[in-house]
C-alpha cells in the first residue's frame, strides 16, 4: 500500500491536490513538484516526457500505486507514451492519469453552443491535446486555444493582482474570443491558472463559464477508485500529505502556503 502521487512540473498541481484533499481527505498524497526545471511550457515534446518519466519513475520507488500527473503540459505531450510504452515494463498493475482527459469529457455538459475556448501553456496548445480529446467526444464542438506563456510566470513570481497581470490577461483573453465571440465555456487548460481566475473572469465576457480543472479531475478520481476497487484497496488512508521538490523546499514552501490556503513544509529531492 502507498499514497496517491501527484506529479506537476511546478506549483499549478497543487490547486488539483487541494481538491482531491478536500474531496478525498483519508488518502495518503505524496506531492513532486519538479521545479527545479519548471516551467515546461515552452520545452520540446522530447524534454518533456524524459522529465515527466523520471517524475514517474522517483513515485512509483516512493510506493505510489498510482499516479497523477497534474500538469497540463506533461500530460499532453508525455501520458500517452508513458501509459503505452513505459508502464507495461515498469509496473503493468500501476497506473498513471492525467488531467486533460476528465476535463474533456466535462465540457459536454458545460457547453450550451458547443463553442469552446482553451487557456494553456503554448506546450499544451501546440500538441492539440485538447481539440483532440474533445473532438472525440463531441466531434460538433468547436475548440478556440489561446497560448499564454506569461501567466504562469506571473503567478510563481507573486504579480496575481497587480496592472501588469491585469494587462496580460486582458491581452491573451481578447486574443481568444477575438477568434470566437460565441465562447461560451472557457476551460483554464493550466492548473496555475485557477490563482488568475479573477482577474480572468473579469476579462471574459459575461456571457461565458469560466471552469477550472481542480473540481473536475477530483471528482473523476473519486469515480476511477470507485469503478477500480483493486487500485483503491492499494491505497494507504492515513489522512496525509507529503509535498516534495526539486527545488529549495524554503522556496517552494512560501508559494505552495498560497496554493494550499495551508502551512506547507517540504522537503528537497532528487531525480
Amino acid at each position: 500500500m502507498g499514497p496517491i502521487g501527484v506529479f506537476d512540473s511546478g506549483y499549478g498541481g497543487l490547486s488539483v491536490l487541494k481538491e482531491f484533499a478536500a474531496l478525498l481527505p483519508n488518502y495518503d498524497y505524496l506531492y513532486l513538484g519538479d521545479n527545479a526545471r519548471a516551467p515546461y511550457g515552452t520545452r520540446s515534446f522530447d524534454c518533456v516526457y524524459e522529465f515527466t518519466l523520471q517524475a514517474v519513475k522517483h513515485l512509483f520507488a516512493e510506493g505510489c500505486p498510482l499516479v497523477i500527473i497534474a500538469c497540463n503540459t506533461a500530460s499532453a505531450k508525455a501520458l500517452r507514451s508513458i501509459q503505452q510504452r513505459d508502464l507495461p515494463g515498469l509496473d503493468p498493475t500501476r497506473r498513471v492519469l492525467g488531467v486533460i482527459r476528465p476535463t474533456a469529457e466535462a465540457v459536454g455538459q458545460l457547453s450550451h453552443n458547443g463553442k469552446i475556448g482553451i487557456f494553456g501553456t503554448p506546450g499544451t496548445v501546440a500538441s492539440g491535446s485538447y481539440d483532440i480529446e474533445i473532438k472525440k467526444l463531441y466531434p460538433d464542438f468547436e475548440v478556440y486555444s489561446q497560448g499564454c506563456p506569461l501567466w504562469v510566470p506571473i503567478v510563481e513570481n507573486m504579480e496575481i493582482g497587480t496592472p501588469g497581470a491585469k494587462y496580460f490577461v486582458k491581452k491573451y483573453t481578447d486574443a481568444l474570443f477575438g477568434k470566437c465571440a460565441d465562447i461560451d465555456t472557457v476551460i483554464l487548460g493550466c492548473t496555475h491558472y485557477p490563482l488568475l481566475y479573477d482577474d480572468i473572469r473579469e476579462a471574459v465576457p459575461e456571457t461565458a463559464q469560466v471552469v477550472s480543472q481542480g473540481a473536475i479531475v477530483a471528482n473523476s478520481l473519486a469515480d476511477y477508485l470507485r469503478r477500480h476497487p483493486e487500485m483503491e484497496q492499494r491505497l494507504s488512508k492515513g489522512g496525509s500529505i507529503t509535498y516534495t521538490t526539486t527545488e529549495h523546499p524554503d522556496k517552494f514552501s512560501d508559494l505552495a502556503e498560497i496554493f494550499m490556503s495551508r502551512p506547507v513544509t517540504a522537503t528537497r529531492v532528487e531525480l
